[in-house]
């Protein structure tokens, strides 16, 4: 292929590529499959390693990231980005609508929004083509942030329509809580610090130097004011509406995030609806904005100093409740992490009974400033978390003493540690400390890793106790003998414990390295481990240079790999594990193709043929993915005897292929 061909096809493939990405994630209407845009993106990909001198700025190769930014330069705002005005007050929205109308004496007609709770964003266009993407910063000057901006998927690249030669758009880029409850799973699985809340998370995210990284927390954005452009539209709610023919994705009116209405009694219904609806958002919000509509208006209204009189945000109170802190105690992780929990008296939020808090670290309990017996207010960090924000120093009793994070592990005795850089205090005593030999024990036989039937958290403590076992190789020398004599342990119970170990030793190699429960190998990481390095040894031997160039390994995961494997101790319970038959390389399955590949599947019912596990297996093994719920991007339903009517009912109504047991196995038969 040649220059010339090579330019055609870029620009085919960037157009189709920009409208499926715009019908996924703005419209929610794919058109083709996840496997069919990952081939044109890569085809896309190939040209440009092959033509580099094809390769835009705003290719949509560049969703993926990989930019790194050192730092980011201070741009000074075009249009500075002022602050509104808000208030609390139902009353005060009131008088501002007044003042409003005295000077403006004409009939007015006012926009209401959801106020995002986000990062505010300007991004300017020229030429139909994103180039610069801006934070807000002091109002007058903000951070370059463009590289992570178009990770976003939902902020197009290029533009389609009759857009102005030079404008800027501005919006709020904002974490969807379910995306944030996923990265707090990954945080929990791995032990480290979860992240308080969407906002300060969002805001985070977009300062990070490595945009890959960026590209994989799904960040989100709506678009809403438009600067440059002079009256495009009259007002302000029809130029919103004008700006998603260009490619924006903007608050979709059919859900009431943006509302139009020419009376007071309209923006209190605005505020009392959404007050009420918020919490079933899939976002969150921290009030209402309201605007004057016709631009016209809004000049004759004009500025203050630091916002404009055209507008007030009206803010939610965020719940908060006051109770008293009775006791901080502390909790030790299976990789000896140390979480500080508050203990506090039993309190209603958020219609749910709140009784502990936790406290992340010795930094959050110095912030605060706590003292033993502290009245302390409490939200719900992000709508999702309960923690404490602050401390009625009125009611602290005189001789109330300080709380001082402890010195020592709470199982063990053994002095803590800190290491440089970290958020947690650790106990190093990871070969004796009782918590941290159970926990791993137990992580070990969890259902995501060595999936051991017959034994729980309870029996694990009794193994422990008895001297049966001190750490999780010790499970498969166990006798009858010795399990049939701990506590309220039968002959049936006993025989289903060793079988439950027995068949464990048949689980795959990424599960048994996901078990070993090496910080920081969460089950996704050990998966991608796994299929690059195919085997224990090679991981073993592996240098940080070839941890590194894994997909999604980053330097602090390759660190405690080699960290993990340079303790004789862990070489021992390995070597011992192999020894008993555990698999420690992936194994090339007979059946294992690429008819699925690509393919997504959702499980559900009861099977004749085949257990749910097995029929899983057998997608994964053929290239295709499973998936926990329906949605759009879902290829084929699997359905079984006892599927519930809902999925299948939302199966049907979004169109997806439903498959019987038979038709699956037909289907993988060609």
């Amino acid at each position: 292929m040649n220059l010339k061909e090579a330019r055609i096809e870029v620009e085919k493939l960037t157009n189709e590529l920009n409208k499926h990405n715009h019908l996924y994630y703005v419209e929610n209407n794919p058109s083709i499959s996840d496997y069919d845009f990952d081939m044109l993106l890569k085809r896309l990909q190939d040209l440009e390693q092959q033509f580099p001198e094809l390769a835009s700025a705003n290719s949509p190769t560049k969703r993926v990231g990989g930019d790194i930014t050192k730092k980011f330069e201070t741009v000074v705002h075009k249009y500075p980005m002022l602050s509104l005005s808000n208030t609390y007050s139902e009353e005060e929205i009131e008088e501002w609508v007044t003042r409003v109308k005295k000077q403006v004496e004409d009939d007015l007609e006012y926009v209401c929004e959801l106020k995002y709770d986000g990062v505010a964003i300007g991004i300017q266009y020229v030429n139909g083509e994103l180039k610069q993407a801006v934070t807000r910063g002091d109002g007058s000057q903000g951070e370059n942030v463009t590289n992570n901006v178009k990770t976003i998927r939902t902020i197009p690249l290029s533009l389609k329509g009759d857009f102005p030669e030079d404008f800027e758009i501005r919006g709020e880029i904002f974490f969807p809580l379910k995306n944030f409850q996923k990265l707090n799973e990954q945080k929990r699985e791995a032990e480290e610090q979860e992240f308080a809340n969407p906002r300060n998370t969002a805001s985070g995210t977009l300062k990070m130097q490595d945009s890959k990284v960026v590209a994989k927390r799904g960040l989100d954005c709506f678009l809403y004011g438009v600067y440059g452009t002079g009256n495009l539209r009259e007002g302000h709610y029809e130029t919103v509406q004008k700006v998603a023919d260009w490619g924006f994705k903007i608050p979709p009116n059919s859900k009431r995030y943006i509302e139009k209405t020419n009376s007071v009694e309209g923006v209190m219904d605005f505020i009392h609806y959404w007050d009420k609806e918020r919490a079933n958002l899939p976002f969150e919000i921290d009030g209402i904005v309201i605007k004057v509509n016709k631009y016209h208006k809004q000049e004759e209204l004009g500025y203050t100093a630091k916002s404009p009189r055209w507008a007030i945000a009206y803010k939610f109170k965020a719940e908060r409740v006051e109770t008293v802190l009775e006791q901080v105690t502390y909790q030790v992780g299976r990789t000896g992490a140390i979480t500080p929990v508050a203990n506090l008296k039993a309190v209603q939020l958020g219609g749910t009974t709140v009784q502990r808090a936790s406290l992340y670290n010795a930094d959050q309990i110095e912030k605060l400033d706590l003292y033993e017996n502290d009245s302390v207010f409490v939200e719900k960090g992000g709508e999702i978390i309960p923690k404490i924000v602050g401390v009625n120093l009125d009611k602290r009793a005189k001789d109330a003493k300080k709380i001082k994070f402890i010195e020592h592990c709470p199982e063990c005795k053994t002095e803590l540690v800190r290491e440089e850089g970290e958020a947690h205090h650790y106990c190093p005593n990871s070969k004796a400390c009782p918590t941290q030999i159970k926990g791993r024990i137990e992580h070990f036989i969890s259902r995501k890793a060595m999936d051991i039937d017959g034994i729980g958290a309870e029996t694990v403590d009794a193994l422990v106790e008895a001297n049966l076992i001190s750490n999780y190789s010790d499970l498969y020398t166990l006798t009858f003998d010795q399990v049939v004599n701990l506590e309220r342990m039968a002959d049936k119970s006993a025989n289903n414990l060793l079988e439950g170990v027995r068949k464990s030793k048949e689980q795959a190699f990424p599960k048994v390295l996901f078990g070993l429960g090496i910080r920081f190998v969460g089950e996704t990481v050990a998966k991608k481990l796994a299929k690059s390095l195919k085997n224990i040894n090679a991981l073993q031997k592996a240098d940080f240079e070839q941890l590194i160039a894994v997909d999604e390994i980053g330097d602090r995961i390759a660190e405690s790999i080699i960290a993990f494997f340079a303790e004789e101790s862990n070489l021992e319970i390995v070597e011992k594990l192999k020894s008993l038959g555990l698999k420690f390389e992936v194994e090339e399955k007979e059946n294992s193709s690429d008819k699925l590949d690509g393919k997504s599947f959702v499980v559900s019912g009861v099977f004749t043929a085949f257990s749910r596990n097995e029929l899983k297996e057998l997608i994964e093994t053929n290239g295709g993915k499973n998936v926990g719920s329906i949605s759009k991007k879902t290829d084929y339903v699997l359905a079984g005897d006892k599927m519930g009517p809902s999925k299948l009912q939302k199966a049907t109504d979004l169109g997806i292929t439903i498959l019987s047991e038979d038709e699956f196995i037909a289907l993988l038969n060609g």
